[in-house]
């Protein structure tokens, strides 16, 4: 699938759900803390950095996006983007203090690559924050539910499904995993010290109902952060 055609729709799917935006910035926040010089791996339209600059005082400053219609608007919003994947980020060894890749576990070929160039680019004791839809949530359960069945519009899928559901095209691309593999690719990639935090509690269909302010664990959201350590 390329990003670019469907650029627009994944900025218009978070305003139509600014409960479910809300809630999932906050969890990026706090899994984020202090993070110093920021790398945002798969930063897409830049719209998660602009929020949490606007907002929340914390600027990311350079990004890596593989679509080059997603990356125009993240440079639109003041990133500095490079054309690139995951696998193979175009930066120097040990130089950022924080990679994040938020919502890109689902979408990549090769989560163990994507993990190695992390690792590589950070300095010695710096973090990569990783926040996704575990395949065994709510949300992830829903997912595989509509990449099977191809319609929102279905019966089946109808009385399950939120107001406006995420894009079939963006569900259907992905491979969800489940957070046990996230933590797997990334202790065999040789991060530590894994920290979990979790948000979008209720059911999909009631997410969006107000803002949730993130929590610890990864047993009950439908969106999970997991932040761990290269060795120093």
């Amino acid at each position: 699938m390329g990003f670019d055609e469907y650029a627009d729709r994944y900025d218009t799917w978070f305003l139509e759900n600014p409960n479910v935006l809300g809630s999932e910035v906050l969890l990026v926040k706090a899994a984020l803390g202090e993070p110093g010089r920021t790398l945002s791996v798969g930063c897409g339209s830049g719209l998660f950095e602009s929020i949490l600059a606007r907002e929340h005082g914390l600027v990311i400053g350079e990004g890596v996006e593989p679509a080059e219609g997603m990356a125009e608007i993240a440079r639109k919003r003041g990133l500095d983007v490079k054309i690139a994947s995951a696998e193979s980020i175009p930066h120097a060894d040990a130089v950022f203090d924080t990679v994040l890749m938020n919502g890109i576990p689902a979408y990549l070929a090769d989560l163990g690559a994507a993990f190695a160039e992390a690792f590589r680019v950070l300095q010695p004791g710096g973090a990569l924050v990783v926040a996704d839809v575990p395949a065994s949530s709510s949300y992830g359960l829903l997912y595989q539910l509509a990449a099977e069945i191809g319609d929102w519009r279905d019966s089946r899928l109808a009385k399950l499904a939120p107001a406006h559901p995420y894009p079939l095209e963006f569900v259907a691309a992905a491979h969800w995993r489940t957070t046990d593999e996230l933590v797997s690719a990334l202790r065999a990639a040789g991060f530590e010290d894994l920290e979990f935090r979790q948000t979008l509690t209720p059911h999909a269909r009631f997410s969006d109902d107000a803002v949730e302010e993130p929590s610890e664990g990864f047993d009950k959201g439908g969106y999970v952060a997991i932040r761990a350590r290269r060795p120093a």
